[in-house]
């Protein structure tokens, strides 16, 4: 699976902290290439009620995490949100 550009820590990496209530879990959301049989990325990035809603699935094994405050009222990544937030980690 491709890695989203806007790579989230892992629970275990200290820039969680006491702030791990600040996160959430996100999935890529992936598409099959007909012509590759690869998974490639949609560019998407979103919640689980996000992706359920939108009829998506939800691979649990691809699940990420990434600040509340970069997610959109629909429940999707926004880069420009994520942009505008300093990152504790290296990219």
């Amino acid at each position: 699976m491709a890695s989203s550009p806007l790579p989230c820590p892992p629970p275990d990496h200290p820039a969680w902290g006491s702030d791990m209530l600040n996160y959430i879990e996100v999935f890529d959301v992936m598409h099959v290439d007909a012509a590759s049989g690869r998974s490639v990325w949609t560019g998407l990035t979103g919640t689980r009620t996000a992706l359920k809603r939108d009829g998506h699935m939800v691979d649990t094994k691809a699940m990420a995490y990434c600040p509340i405050a970069w997610i959109d009222e629909r429940g999707y990544v926004d880069a420009e949100l994520a942009s505008r937030d300093p990152r504790p980690w290296g990219i």
